[in-house]
């Protein structure tokens, strides 16, 4: 069995980037605007086979292929724009919530998680604060994250909380033992894999990202499980992987320091 998740995070209207989730153009380049996650969707629904499932502590649908719809970071975009949309089809997503930011500024507060809830949708831990290099987070520091997130949206939802996905891409196989040891039974990467690993009872999942400007005919063909736009946003992720590695926190901040100055760029285009 394999399995394509999509991953997403705060669909806002256009150029709204400051109304839900984290702030800064390194978050905005994952926020699509509502009319074109809403081609997504569309394209999803008339030209491919499969439809979005719901994962569960027991699995999935017993199928030779699974499509899931996954949204990071808990922004209130998640109940104000996607769960609607997500709602004309009658599909279900994966919100995974920033346990931290739970009632803050831009982001779900209690009762907002619980009508995501109720509506059927899966809830998740994105960990408690999102650190951004969770790979090198000490033992402790992953315990923190995923066992205290955990608990907290239990509280929340009066229910077992099993699914997480880790936040900033940062995956090893420490992060996946300790989310396993938290209870954790379905973890999502954002490794752009079909293929669904184990690490100590848990499967690990991977994600297809899709940030502004790809288009709905890339979603459709990797629905669609076509090779060419797999392989190559595995390469480019791969390669993306080693500079991370090699650049450390270094690499965040030139990252960030590089998209600051494409959006000053954008924004002074646009008027």
């Amino acid at each position: 069995m394999r399995t394509t998740a999509l991953l997403y995070h705060d669909i806002v209207p256009q150029y709204h980037y400051e109304l839900s989730g984290f702030q800064g153009s390194d978050a905005d380049i994952y926020k699509l605007g509502t009319a074109e996650f809403r081609r997504h969707m569309q394209v999803i629904a008339s030209h491919t086979e499969l439809r979005p499932v719901a994962v569960t502590a027991a699995g999935f649908v017993e199928a030779d292929r699974n499509l899931l719809l996954t949204f990071d970071d808990g922004g209130v975009s998640a109940i104000e724009q996607t769960a609607s949309i997500l709602g004309e089809y009658n599909w279900l997503g994966h919100f995974f919530v920033t346990t931290s930011r739970i009632g803050t500024p831009g982001f779900l507060d209690v009762i907002q998680v619980r009508a995501l809830r109720d509506g059927g949708h899966v809830i998740g831990t994105h960990s408690v604060s999102h650190p951004m290099r969770m790979a090198a987070c000490s033992a402790k520091q992953l315990d923190h994250e995923w066992q205290d997130s955990v608990r907290h949206l239990e509280d929340i939802l009066g229910e077992p909380v099993t699914t997480g996905s880790i936040p900033g891409g940062y995956y090893s196989h420490a992060v996946a033992s300790a989310a396993a040891e938290a209870g954790i039974r379905v973890l999502f990467t954002s490794e752009p894999l079909t293929r669904i690993g184990r690490v100590d009872g848990c499967q690990v999942i991977g994600r297809f990202s899709v940030q502004q400007g790809v288009s709905a005919q890339w979603v459709a063909a990797v629905v669609a499980d076509r090779l060419l736009p797999r392989a190559c946003r595995f390469l480019a992720w791969n390669g993306k992987k080693l500079l991370k590695v090699a650049g450390g926190s270094v690499y965040l901040t030139m990252r960030k320091a590089i998209l600051s100055r494409k959006a000053k760029t954008i924004k002074s285009d646009s008027r």
